[in-house]
């Protein structure tokens, strides 16, 4: 029985969520992974290290490494040391340069220079650590996220502006109303389009609406390799809303994939029930983009708006496996 082939698309958390998840029931189905992250960032040590040196931003590029890790004693250690982030030492006279770098982004942006392509460099990490699956970045090309935000003077409530970077985009007091990518059209990185050719399920979220999941429906290469695979596509819905999504129902989050991309087609939307409330509205928004909706507990037990990857994971296992 050949493998189940699985393309995940996101960044930051929420993609680390979502392979957390599925990491915990590859073994159970035959999965095969694949992750396409966002290289959009321009925050913290991520944002540091490509204004310094050029190149991709390493940090949700190592967050999807270190979600896929192996279970080696020898594996867990090198992921507790991907993601450890230098302290300010305190001493000598000068700045600390390695204050708030994590050890993985600096390994990753060595690895980038030493092999000259960041495909390969992600292979090697993915080694080191074990992984079990495959990260690959949306574009070899770094990209700037740049939003058209509604109020971001609270005293200019109805003034139009445009915010400039992930970072910024992501933190924005604003209420964002469209979202593109500079350049407009950066090439994809063809190892995630013939992925995408390849796969029998797409999975697309949690994570941050504008800045981690959209993006990749703003390359046109990936927008057009995602349209016309064979596979089965599914949407796993945030728990709560961010900073960046601020008056968006659950139902609009749905609608904003449609808008970017009018010819997606989604079979499967997945929702914790306490999150989605009525489900009326969500379940309309799911028809219109071809979508069963599928209500299940998947947030943590302690309350917070974060996904629990072994419920996510139980709640993935009967959707993956339908044909088994």
């Amino acid at each position: 029985m050949s493998r189940i082939k699985v393309v995940a698309f996101g960044g930051g958390r929420g993609l680390a969520a979502s392979l957390g998840a599925l990491r915990g029931c590859a073994a159970e189905l035959d999965l095969e992974l694949t992750a396409v992250v966002t290289v959009g960032d321009d925050g913290g040590s991520s944002g540091r290290l490509r204004a310094q040196r050029g190149g991709l931003p390493p940090g949700d590029l190592r967050k999807a490494l270190v979600a896929l890790a192996g279970d080696r004693p020898l594996h867990r250690h090198s992921a507790r040391l991907f993601e450890h982030r230098f302290a300010a030492a305190g001493v000598g006279p000068g700045p600390d340069e390695l204050a708030g770098h994590a050890v993985g982004n600096l390994l990753l942006c060595g690895l980038m220079e030493l092999l000259g392509d960041p495909v390969a460099a992600l292979d090697h990490a993915a080694s080191m650590l074990n992984a079990v699956g495959r990260v690959l970045p949306m574009s070899r090309e770094p990209v700037g996220i740049e939003a058209r935000v509604r109020g971001v003077d609270p005293l200019r409530p109805d003034e139009v502006s445009i915010v400039r970077g992930q970072h910024q985009v992501a933190s924005t007091p604003g209420h964002v109303e469209s979202v593109r990518l500079t350049p407009a059209a950066p090439a994809p990185c063809a190892e995630a389009v013939t992925a995408i050719g390849e796969a029998d399920w797409l999975v697309f979220g949690p994570g941050s609406w504008y800045t981690s999941v959209l993006p990749h429906l703003l390359v046109p290469g990936l927008a057009a390799a995602i349209v016309t695979s064979p596979a089965r596509r599914l949407v796993t819905l945030n728990l709560a809303t961010d900073q960046e999504t601020l008056g968006l129902s659950v139902a609009d989050h749905l609608a904003a994939l449609r808008w970017y991309l009018p010819e997606l087609k989604v079979d499967l939307v997945l929702a914790d029930g306490k999150m989605v409330g009525d489900p009326t509205p969500v379940q309309g928004a799911a028809e219109s983009l071809g979508a069963r909706l599928l209500l299940a507990q998947i947030a943590r037990a302690d309350g917070s708006a974060r996904h629990d990857p072994a419920a996510l994971g139980a709640a993935l296992v009967p959707v993956l496996g339908a044909d088994r």
